[in-house]
């Protein structure tokens, strides 16, 4: 489902974080990516969504090559294919929580009804119509994670999707991923410092200047 071939990227200070770097990801598989600090997880997570370019090397997505379609055929492939949980959120401001969540279904013109069982299911039953500023950050990340797996996508990209949040919290989020993960039998990648979200997923993968290697 998903082919890393030979990624290399450096920082703009000449640092190398990935170095012809190579991996095949099953469809169906849960995967976590652990490392250190700065060794490039993010980076790394971002090349595959395509939000940013290796400097050499693709990245191939159901025998797409991302790299060789244009700007509107990327766009278009993330929003049918991609879910993405990331640290900074990205919940707009001015659509409640449920247009929020509803967004991927929106975009791909499929019925609205999950917007709702999605919110109910991270905890948030009851408050479609708040608006973003009304909530915590552990409430906006719980609405970033119904967001991205809304539409029940075959690529799943998560970067600490539980980091804001309580242990508790933390462990019925985990399940839920794992839940969905299986039921819709998507490719997944997380990406975190957490042995205890690691724990739920299929394989544990760290990342280092050698590559990716299991754990």
């Amino acid at each position: 489902m998903l082919e890393l071939r030979h990624l290399c990227k450096a920082y703009t200070n000449g640092r190398q974080v990935l170095s012809n770097l190579s991996w095949q990801f099953a469809p169906g598989e849960y995967v976590a990516i652990m490392g250190e600090s700065g060794v490039g997880k993010s980076t790394l997570l971002n090349i595959i969504a395509g939000l940013d370019t290796p400097d050499s090397g693709e990245v191939v997505v159901d025998g797409v090559t991302i790299s060789a379609l244009d700007d509107d055929a990327a766009t278009r492939l993330r929003g049918e294919k991609f879910g993405f949980i990331f640290q900074a959120f990205h919940i707009l401001p001015h659509l409640n929580l449920l247009q929020n969540i509803g967004l991927p279904l929106l975009l791909n013109s499929l019925p609205q009804e999950r917007a709702g069982q999605m919110l109910a299911a991270v905890g948030l039953d009851g408050r479609g119509t708040d608006f973003p500023r009304q909530l915590s950050g552990g409430e906006l990340q719980r609405v970033a994670i119904a967001r991205a797996l809304v539409h029940r996508p075959r690529l799943l990209l998560a970067d600490e999707p539980t980091g804001n949040l309580d242990p508790e919290t933390a462990h019925g989020v985990q399940q839920l991923l794992r839940e969905e993960i299986k039921a819709s039998g998507a490719t997944a990648i997380l990406v975190t410092h957490s042995p205890a979200a690691a724990a739920s997923a299929d394989r544990v993968l760290v990342l280092g200047r050698d590559g990716l290697r299991p754990a």
